[in-house]
């Protein structure tokens, strides 16, 4: 369990992690005209109104809004189970194209110019290679979470352990730091597997195998426990529930499937970076953050039972057993 003091590190890492991104939703709800129409309305709207009037997707129109709610720049009440919305005071006074004291054009300015031209900002500065590999870049994470995540629930009777999506194998080696005996086979791409292979082998890494194929094609590694870590945000319910499906069939009895996920709350209240990386997830893909409940129904329809769960700063481990 991470202390009161390292929490508080992670917090300001992650808000100045994102904070590029927590622009461009305010940004983005200003120039479409949120603020606008829920000034002029002078009533709570439901996303699904908000999205009409502004002919916008109504699952893009309320990942926005959420965000915007966690942001402050907008407030929520639910009223039978549905979330209505209405400006924050800031939202009134400085977001609204009509408010004589709008910051309006200013924020345009900002996400039309300065925003796409802080992408260069490092070739001012420094000529050193600026991207790291995906798969490393997705890795870092579980320095900082790893073992609290995987230490959530006793796994210590799972030593064959298959990584499903494991990239370079930063999780891992978190695994076996905790459960020395253990062997861990990553499946991932090929392309991904081969240059995860590249870098070099500590004796740590000797318990770490790669296998490469497709998740929905190629058959899994045999395996006692199957771990998805950050991987199950990235595709819609069906495909999700057709992967966990697939590995329900590859368990053995008593075998099961450990999920590592950012969680919404179930009121989707937060957390802020849960709702950005959901937003995220619109752009690059077709998938998105989910509700323990969410989760929990995937996990049922694949067959899977004893279904626990656990959170842990702004991720959960949720365990599924066959």
């Amino acid at each position: 369990m991470a202390s009161a003091e390292e929490n508080e590190i992670i917090k300001t890492l992650y808000q100045h992690q994102f904070g590029f991104f927590m622009s461009k939703i305010m940004f983005t709800a200003c120039e479409l005209g949120v603020f606008d129409l829920l000034l002029e309305s002078k009533e709570l709207l439901s996303s699904a109104v908000i999205a009409e009037r502004l002919g916008t997707s109504h699952i893009g129109m309320q990942r926005l809004l959420e965000a915007c709610v966690v942001l402050k720049l907008l407030r929520m009440e639910r009223k039978d189970n549905e979330g209505l919305f209405g400006n924050t005071d800031l939202a009134n006074l400085c977001l609204a194209k009509s408010s004589p004291r709008t910051q309006y054009n200013f924020m345009k300015f900002l996400s039309d110019i300065v925003y796409p031209g802080s992408q260069y900002l490092i070739d001012a500065i420094s000529t050193e290679e600026r991207l790291q590999r995906f798969s490393s870049a997705m890795g870092d994470a579980w320095s900082l979470h790893g073992q609290e995540l995987l230490s959530a629930f006793d796994l210590s009777c799972f030593q064959v352990v298959c990584d499903v999506g494991g990239g370079n194998g930063a999780l891992a080696k978190e695994y076996i730091s905790l459960y020395p005996k253990a062997t861990v086979t990553i499946f991932d791409l090929p392309k991904v597997v081969e240059g995860a292979k590249k870098k070099s082998v500590s004796s740590e890494e000797c318990r770490i195998s790669f296998h490469g194929g497709d998740f929905f094609k190629d058959p899994f590694p045999e395996a006692d426990l199957y771990i998805l870590a950050r991987t199950l945000h990235d595709w819609d319910d069906d495909t999700c529930e057709q992967l966990l499906t697939k590995i329900y069939k590859a368990c053995k009895p008593g075998g099961g499937v450990m999920v590592l996920e950012t969680v919404i709350n179930e009121d989707r209240t937060g957390p802020l970076v849960g709702h950005i990386r959901s937003i995220m997830m619109m752009l690059l893909c077709d998938g998105k953050e989910r509700t323990q409940s969410e989760f929990n129904a995937l996990l049922n329809a694949a067959g899977f039972k004893e279904i626990q769960s656990k959170k842990r700063n702004n991720y959960g481990a949720i365990w599924g057993r066959k």
